[in-house]
């Protein structure tokens, strides 16, 4: 498929998946016009890359939807020049869009290969991502704190390293649940020992691994 099929894929996403659902953030419209997102696929499915639902990438991981992207992007609020920590890199889709943001992105995956991709696919479109393989629900300390943190894979709670490393008056999204029942969580860090919650409606995400995920 030519370039220019794909912009006019992209466009319709727009108009037709976000818009309509309340993504108005004018930047965040603009990043998704201008991401190819269909090179974060594997290639047999690149002409499904604008369709409104995930996709699977291999090693049991998908790629969110795109509105699902959009939404916790618009969420998460970020600005130019924010510090950011991502936990489960994936396709790198959601990290070219913060990048693209202006944001200094911190990115963990724990699959060597998906991190891999996602890096070459980064750096092919020059956008100057930080990617590390390893456990995300350590966080990555060396690096903190950070101003956003965005988790796409979901657990009971949000891993105390992630409250630790996040800023004062910093801001988390999530998802929190269990396996067939899960909220996209907003959560702001007021004080060291307070962090406020609220709920942005119901999700469905591929859980989180590591060392610090609650199971029930």
């Amino acid at each position: 498929m030519k370039e220019n099929n794909y912009l006019l894929l992209r466009k319709r996403m727009i108009e037709e998946q976000l818009i309509p659902r309340g993504i108005r953030n004018k930047r965040i419209l603009e990043a998704f016009e201008n991401i190819p997102r269909h090179l974060f696929v594997p290639e047999e499915k690149q002409s499904y890359a604008y369709e409104d639902h995930p996709l699977s990438i291999g090693w049991g991981q998908t790629i969110s939807q795109p509105f699902i992207v959009a939404l916790m992007t618009q969420l998460l609020e970020p600005k130019k020049d924010e510090k950011v920590l991502e936990i489960g890199t994936g396709s790198g889709y959601q990290s070219a869009i913060l990048a693209y943001l202006g944001c200094k992105v911190f990115t963990i995956e724990r699959i060597p290969q998906l991190a891999e991709r996602a890096q070459q696919v980064l750096e092919s479109l020059e956008f100057k991502v930080e990617v590390k393989i390893g456990d995300g629900t350590l966080g990555w300390e060396k690096e903190s704190p950070f101003d956003k943190i965005i988790v796409t894979a979901a657990a009971k709670d949000i891993p105390s390293p992630l409250v630790h490393q996040l800023k004062i008056g910093g801001r988390l999204i999530m998802p929190i649940g269990g396996a067939f029942h899960q909220e996209l969580i907003i959560a702001d860090k007021v004080t060291n020992k307070e962090v406020k919650k609220k709920s942005a409606g119901s999700c469905i995400f591929v859980p989180l691994i590591g060392k610090y995920v609650e199971r029930k």
